[in-house]
């Protein structure tokens, strides 16, 4: 497998706030803590825009708390917006 192959099989993630980038990235899966509950994101996910509430972002192996936010996922890029983190 190709370096381009392998990249087209991940997500572009980014977790930000309105003072600094928290995350930029390609990664696997990435885990949030939606307004109804935990969800996993994956490569081709049906778009989706979601609230995320107090918790941890898990983007592969890395964990990111935060205190609330909001998500959205569409062709393979997850932004996630978050007003500060939890600790």
């Amino acid at each position: 497998m190709t370096q381009e192959t392998q990249e087209a099989s991940l997500l572009d993630v980014s977790v930000v706030t309105p003072q600094k980038v928290l995350f930029e990235g390609k990664v696997q899966s990435v885990i949030l803590p939606g307004e109804k509950g935990i969800f996993e994101v994956l490569i081709n996910h049906k778009p989706l825009l979601s609230l995320l509430i107090i918790g941890d972002i898990i983007v592969d192996t890395q964990s990111i708390p935060i205190r609330r936010g909001i998500v959205r996922a569409i062709k393979n890029q997850v932004l996630a917006i978050v007003e500060g983190t939890s600790h």
